[in-house]
């Protein structure tokens, strides 16, 4: 019955491994919970926590035997053997040669998330506990683990303390809660007022987020619409357009920490990986639990309708079609807009975007199609355009050159008149523009070198990453692949901001939403210049997604590729292109 379930709901075949353990553990709790008095407790096996992939492996529904309110009870039912601490590390052990995170810091995990995100339990500590069971061990098999705190969060048993656990089953859990596993399953999702307090200390008291002019207006006025929602029940949709460096994520994160401060249900999403890891990483670096406020634009298909006050979609260009993929459960697979659910989701939904960073043919994230899908709604739009530059060395002057050379903007390419605010060079060949950015590193600045996705992308082998990008005697390879270094290379959501990145060439999805000192593009063979015009070759592009589009997608998704990649410099760029015929009308428009 639960492998039916699993590929009901998940949509995937549960492994072998996946079936021997629910055999050998679930049996085990099975005879615990009738020893222990509670044969008739509801169980969640294969809990989903909302808004996330992760599944914990039970959890107990009931009531607390002595206030009689709904308790709940995270189970992690590990069949371990043996393990032992990772030197040097507090929460991650070593378990048949392979590193995992300690069975209490998971669960602790666990159960703080359901607090964070879990209405019904109104972050209430008292309500949800966690327990790994390791019910194979002895306590002399789990030696140093032990030396992990121990707390209601999250505690730790094992087949030697069996009665100890039964007994604390029993202080936990009565089986008069008959609503208890309802009452989780249909509650609201949304950030506990706990966390929002964190966020808004975590976030909102950063010294760099000062507001200028339009940012400041589109500021107020998702403010603005915040407090007219909740006085007078209504919905509006926010869009913020702006170029680059015009400080959207700036807004967004301000957004977040004030929205925060007051007390209001506000969360952040992007469309992008690297950028929502690396946001996690800085904006949540001292507290984990600030981290989950930000998610991806999938996660809000089975959202509540207005379950969340705000709903910030930074980068809404990459909005796709659809929010369902391979991994989409049956339950959620729809055809239901990606844009529609992020509109539902929230009282107000703010939106900051750029239309010219589409860089795949299945986003769809501009200011008509929300406005369509606004409109479909019976929802009015807010829109605020913002005119201010604050990357590019504050350089508007480049920022139309860039447009103009790409046939973004009308006018054709025009010969580079300087600005002293922003460095514009083309280099004959690439260690050309290696060697100028070293210089640059030797400064004190930071830098790196992107090129456009025209050569394969192979996996690393043997501990290193092959050098996939080969221009004549010069070769490096592409940024890495996994979250996690391989070798010196650091995890593909930290290429931007980890030194060790300039040692690789980045794509677009890498370098989407970052920006640093000096930038090295390479624009390949994907993009040439014939007499007059642009033509983009989709013979010559590895990325997959994007040369089996329309040829005018692939045209558009490629410009605005080298967009991106052209305007991630906050004080200069270094261009240069694999075609002789592109690179001789780059060095004609700038001079050196």
């Amino acid at each position: 019955m639960l492998s039916e379930q699993f590929r009901f709901q998940l949509q995937q075949r549960p492994s072998l491994a996946e079936q021997r353990s629910w055999k050998r553990s679930l049996d085990v709790l099975s005879n615990d919970l009738v020893d222990a008095g509670l044969a008739d407790l509801e169980v969640l096996v294969e809990y989903q926590l909302p808004l996330t992939s992760k599944r914990a492996d039970v959890v107990l529904c009931g009531a607390h035997p002595s206030t009689g309110e709904l308790s709940y009870l995270v189970v992690e039912l590990k069949q371990w053997a043996a393990a032992r601490m990772l030197d040097g590390t507090d929460d991650v052990v070593v378990m048949d040669g392979s590193e995992r995170l300690h069975p209490i810091a998971q669960v602790d995990g666990y159960t703080r998330y359901l607090q964070d995100f879990v209405a019904s339990l109104d972050d209430d500590a008292t309500r949800v506990a966690g327990v790994a069971y390791l019910h194979n061990a002895t306590d002399r098999d789990l030696g140093d683990l032990w030396a992990h705190p121990q707390a209601s969060e999250g505690r730790m048993f094992t087949a030697q303390r069996r009665g100890e656990w039964l007994r604390h089953l029993q202080s936990c859990l009565s089986a008069d809660g008959g609503v208890a596993a309802d009452q989780l399953l249909g509650s609201a999702v949304r950030p506990s007022k706990h966390l929002l307090k964190v966020a808004a200390e975590e976030v909102q008291q950063r010294e760099q987020f000062v507001l200028l002019d339009e940012q400041q207006v589109a500021y107020s006025l998702v403010m603005r619409a915040v407090d007219a929602a909740m006085r007078a029940n209504t919905k509006e949709v926010i869009v913020v357009t702006g170029g680059p460096g015009s400080g959207k994520s700036v807004i967004a994160l301000s957004l977040l920490g004030e929205l925060a401060r007051q007390g209001r249900t506000a969360m952040h999403a992007t469309g992008s990986s690297a950028f929502t890891k690396t946001l996690r990483k800085v904006a949540g670096k001292q507290n984990k639990r600030v981290q989950e406020l930000f998610k991806y634009f999938n996660s809000y298909m089975a959202a509540e309708p207005n379950g969340i006050d705000v709903l910030i979609c930074d980068e809404a260009h990459r909005i796709r079609r659809t929010s369902a993929n391979r991994y989409t459960s049956a339950a959620l697979r729809t055809d239901r807009p990606q844009v529609g659910e992020l509109i539902d989701a929230a009282r107000v939904p703010v939106f900051l975007l750029d239309e010219h960073q589409v860089v795949r043919p299945g986003e769809i994230g501009t200011l008509a199609d929300i406005r369509a899908a606004a409109d479909r709604k019976h929802l009015s739009v807010r829109h605020i355009d913002l005119d201010g530059q604050f990357r590019l060395g504050g350089s508007r002057a480049y920022e139309h050159w860039v447009l103009r050379l790409l046939g973004l903007e009308p006018g054709g390419p025009t010969p580079w008149e300087g600005d002293d605010r922003f460095d514009v060079s083309v280099y004959s060949r690439p260690s050309a523009i290696e060697e100028a950015l070293r210089k640059r590193l030797a400064d004190g600045y930071n830098a790196r070198i992107a090129a456009g996705y025209a050569w394969r992308w192979s996996d690393a082998k043997g501990g290193s990453l092959p050098n996939d990008v080969v221009i004549g005697d010069w070769q490096r390879p592409w940024n890495n692949k996994k979250d996690t270094k391989v070798g010196d290379a650091p995890g593909t959501p930290f290429w931007a901001s980890d030194p060790a990145g300039f040692d690789q060439v980045g794509c677009v999805y890498t370098a989407q939403g970052f920006e640093y000192d000096y930038a090295g593009v390479i624009i390949a063979d994907d993009l040439v210049w014939r007499e007059d015009r642009w033509v983009a070759r989709p013979e010559f592009s590895h990325d997959s997604q994007v040369k089996k589009a329309e040829p005018e997608q692939f045209t558009r998704a490629v410009l605005n590729t080298y967009k991106v990649l052209l305007t991630r410099g906050m004080r200069g760029v270094s261009i240069y292109s694999t075609d002789p015929e592109t690179q001789a009308m780059l060095e004609r428009l700038v001079r050196p």
